[in-house]
């Protein structure tokens, strides 16, 4: 079944309050793992449908989390 444009995914992404807490942009969050400004903005915003482990290990690097802490299951 096809899902909706719109449809949540129930993932949540963590990444504005990480950013937040530790005194960071998404502009220097994006230059420090060499990703679009554009791809952190839609995981920062939900809209993200997938991510690679490659880009998920260096989030989670540059910010000294683990993936549980960026991502969870959305309430």
């Amino acid at each position: 079944m096809a899902r909706a444009k719109d449809e949540s995914t129930g993932v949540h992404c963590r990444l504005d309050e990480l950013l937040e807490e530790r005194g960071m942009t998404l502009t220097e969050l994006s230059r420090t793992v060499d990703i679009t400004f554009a791809n952190l903005s839609a995981l920062k915003n939900d809209r993200g449908r997938a991510i690679r482990f490659s880009t998920l290990t260096a989030i989670c690097r540059a910010l000294d989390c683990e993936i549980g802490e960026l991502l969870v299951l959305a309430a």
